[in-house]
């Protein structure tokens, strides 16, 4: 079983009202819609991180990895290779 704990957020009354829309919308609970855009908020700003900070204990295994020969990958091959849908 996943252990949850209890976030609390303050947001105005017209930001309840949006928000209290947007989850009847889309049939969840108030507390269901705001975690899960919030937690896809925190992965897309996660991921348009431009600066990556690798920790020193894991610095010798990123030259490593950064080294390597790239892989033949024949479905990416293939792919790149393909017209763009929006060409067809």
């Amino acid at each position: 079983m996943t252990t949850t704990t209890v976030l609390s957020v303050r947001v105005t009354p017209e930001e309840r009202a949006i928000l209290e829309a947007a989850s009847e919308q889309t049939r969840t609970s108030l507390s269901d819609f705001i975690r899960r855009k919030a937690v896809e908020a925190a992965e897309m700003e996660m991921l348009d991180r431009r600066v990556i900070t690798i920790p020193a204990e894991h610095w010798e295994e990123f030259e490593a990895w950064a080294r390597r020969p790239p892989r033949d990958l024949p479905a990416l091959r293939e792919l790149s290779r393909r017209k763009p849908t929006w060409r067809r």
